[in-house]
């Protein structure tokens, strides 16, 4: 197995990731720093910053419906964490992105490094679809900007697709900067009442009840 592909299964981290940590002379083989490509055998010692690697001997991957109100965090600083909803065999796992407190919808998590990566990586353009509420009407003008130029914010433009009317929209986005469906909105003078996220690449929430989760 190659380096990178190892040290992602076993952290959760992404490739890149990997070859990051690889690079900074993180990662030791047999006590020896680490080059990057090296191939791996079952009788190699693989250490992070000093602490023994392996791979879970089975991945798994857990769809949840967070509520709002709880964050993707182990430490939430004061605040309900996602990890109070998790039975105890999930507790390992790490959230594929986040979706901010006050968003509610699909959330995976999965100790599987690769999977994060092709879900996560812009170059893999996973979409992703939401439900969002908007505190007034959005106008035609405003919604042809969202939809053809995109909306100017400081980290670069956002583009969204959206089908709807109203104050009730479905988005569509393949990025996934912080908070960029509602910084979009905001942009323009609209406040997001609610955003629920049903889609995420080719997982689908579906009838799964809020602060429950079921393996995928």
């Amino acid at each position: 197995m190659r380096l990178n592909k190892y040290v992602a299964l076993s952290t959760g981290m992404s490739r890149r990731a990997a070859d990051d940590a690889i690079a900074a002379k993180m990662v030791y083989i047999n006590d020896q720093p680490a080059p990057l490509g090296q191939q791996i055998t079952d009788s190699d010692v693989v250490t992070l910053d000093g602490t023994v690697l392996k791979p879970p001997a089975q991945t798994v991957t857990i769809m949840l419906n967070k509520p709002t109100g709880y964050v993707c965090s182990r430490d939430g600083q004061g605040s309900q964490t996602i990890y109070e909803l998790l039975p105890a065999a999930y507790q390992e796992l790490k959230p594929v992105g986040r979706l901010d407190k006050d968003s509610s919808g699909l959330l995976l998590l999965t100790n599987d490094g690769t999977l994060a990566y092709q879900l996560t990586h812009p170059s893999f353009q996973k979409e992703k679809r939401y439900q969002v509420v908007l505190d007034h009407d959005l106008s035609a003008t405003d919604l042809g900007v969202i939809t053809t130029q995109g909306v100017k914010l400081e980290d670069g433009p956002s583009k969204l697709g959206l089908l709807g009317a109203s104050t009730k929209w479905e988005v569509t986005m393949t990025e996934g900067r912080n908070r960029q469906v509602r910084r979009t909105f905001e942009a323009l003078g609209y406040s997001v009442k609610s955003l629920h996220r049903q889609q995420f690449g080719e997982y689908n929430l579906g009838d799964l009840t809020s602060g429950t989760s079921k393996p995928v």
